[in-house]
């Protein structure tokens, strides 16, 4: 049986972090991994997959990352990024009490607010020792009076109930020098929730770059 602190250990070197426990059953357990802010950004930014070229050098590096770890638990690994059918990650992770839905069609984390994503879900045939913190129980952003996240958008693309991807993607196709390509999305930035943990420059250009690239591919 492994034991929550060892498996820690390993994902720091990554910069990785457990983002959330699910006891499916007394059998297994699903353990949610990711970054907290930019967390993995030294890391990946080094790494073979970042550097040769080839599509997709995030989702690459996280399956080599997790595949690795997953040999050594002897567990399964799950990525979000695989399918169809794609896993249910966002049903874990409200399931497992860590983070929310938000106004902005992103999930809130209770510790990490916006600046975190999921690289991959191990499962695991016996439960891990140890306990992570235990998370909020409600989202922030029910205690968020002004929400300026959905007022901070340049062209308006959250409502609060819809995310219109198709007026994100033509403001950011137009302008490549705008502030939501160079810094990140400034709807994201403008929530107040653990502001620590924002992505750092070139993190946040990279996402927002593959995320455009992704579009246009549709």
């Amino acid at each position: 049986m492994a034991e929550l602190s060892q498996l820690e250990y390993s994902l720091q070197v990554h910069g990785l972090v457990v983002l959330g426990l699910l006891q499916e059953s007394p059998e297994k357990q699903i353990v949610l991994i990711g970054n907290a802010g930019s967390s993995i950004w030294q890391a990946f930014a080094g790494s073979p997959e970042n550097q040769d070229g080839l599509p997709h050098p995030m989702d690459r590096w996280s399956k080599r990352i997790g595949t690795d770890i997953a040999s050594e638990l002897e567990a399964d690994v799950i990525f979000p990024f695989e399918g169809p059918p794609y896993p249910p990650v966002l049903n874990w992770t409200e399931q497992a009490g860590q983070a929310f839905p938000s106004p902005i069609s992103m999930f809130i984390h209770g510790k990490y607010g916006l600046w975190h994503a999921y690289r991959f879900a191990l499962l695991l045939k016996e439960p891990l020792t140890g306990a992570i913190e235990a998370g909020p129980g409600v989202s922030p952003c029910l205690s968020c009076i002004t929400q300026p996240c959905l007022s901070a958008c340049p062209v308006d693309a959250f409502t609060g109930d819809y995310y219109r991807v198709g007026d994100c993607v033509d403001y950011l196709s137009g302008d490549a020098v705008s502030a939501c390509r160079e810094q990140g999305c400034s709807a994201r930035k403008a929530c107040p929730v653990e502001v620590s943990y924002q992505y750092e420059p070139p993190h946040a250009r990279f996402h927002m770059n593959a995320f455009l690239a992704a579009q246009k591919l549709v």
